[in-house]
């Protein structure tokens, strides 16, 4: 796939199962209509998304804190002016390519969106999410929840991004089938 060309503007941005990638653009100004702060026992600090992500996340680590685990929020909504200081940084630390790899550019990024989210474990540190005690758990659990891991190991020609532990992405009821089937949501859709 040839990403960053051939540019579409998303027209439903509001829609649970949006796409949103380097081919499928968000305009600048777009913000969810329902951002909600997530609660601080379930996040690192003052996170948001949709009512729904929150209502659902804020289950899914409760049940995983009552079986010993702690699984918060390290990032979640970003706006359009954000994500452009974050890419641009990226860009100048380590060249277009890594950036590329590992961060949307403005107006592509799930978190403009509200419905995707980047987790931590015990361990703190999302970068190292994997490692945690936290990371088998809730990658055979958060589509109970709604949640995909979003740029899963072995399909970065599809998604365009490197593999990603931490990055989940909220999809409701479409996630059972995109977790059983071992899809992306590009494939999904």
């Amino acid at each position: 796939m040839n990403f960053y060309e051939n540019i579409l503007l998303v027209e439903n941005p509001d829609d649970i199962l949006v796409l949103v990638n380097k081919n499928h653009q968000l305009y600048q100004k777009f913000i969810p209509n329902d951002l909600v702060v997530i609660d601080s026992k379930y996040s690192t600090g003052k996170k948001l998304v949709k009512k729904e992500v929150k209502e659902a996340f804020e289950k899914l680590s409760q049940d995983a804190k009552n079986l010993g685990f702690t699984i918060k929020v390290e990032s979640a909504y970003r706006d359009f002016d954000y994500q452009k200081k974050l890419y641009e940084n990226y860009k100048k630390k380590y060249g277009i390519e890594y950036a590329d790899n590992c961060s949307a550019r403005p107006g592509h990024s799930e978190h403009q969106t509200g419905l995707a989210i980047d987790v931590c474990g015990s361990n703190g540190d999302y970068n190292l999410f994997e490692k945690s005690k936290e990371f088998l758990w809730m990658s055979q659990n958060a589509h109970k929840y709604g949640f995909i891991l979003r740029y899963p190991k072995g399909k970065e020609n599809i998604t365009g991004f490197k593999y990603e532990p931490w990055h989940y992405r909220y999809v409701g009821d479409a996630a059972l089938e995109i977790y059983e089937n071992n899809l992306t949501l590009e494939e999904y859709l």
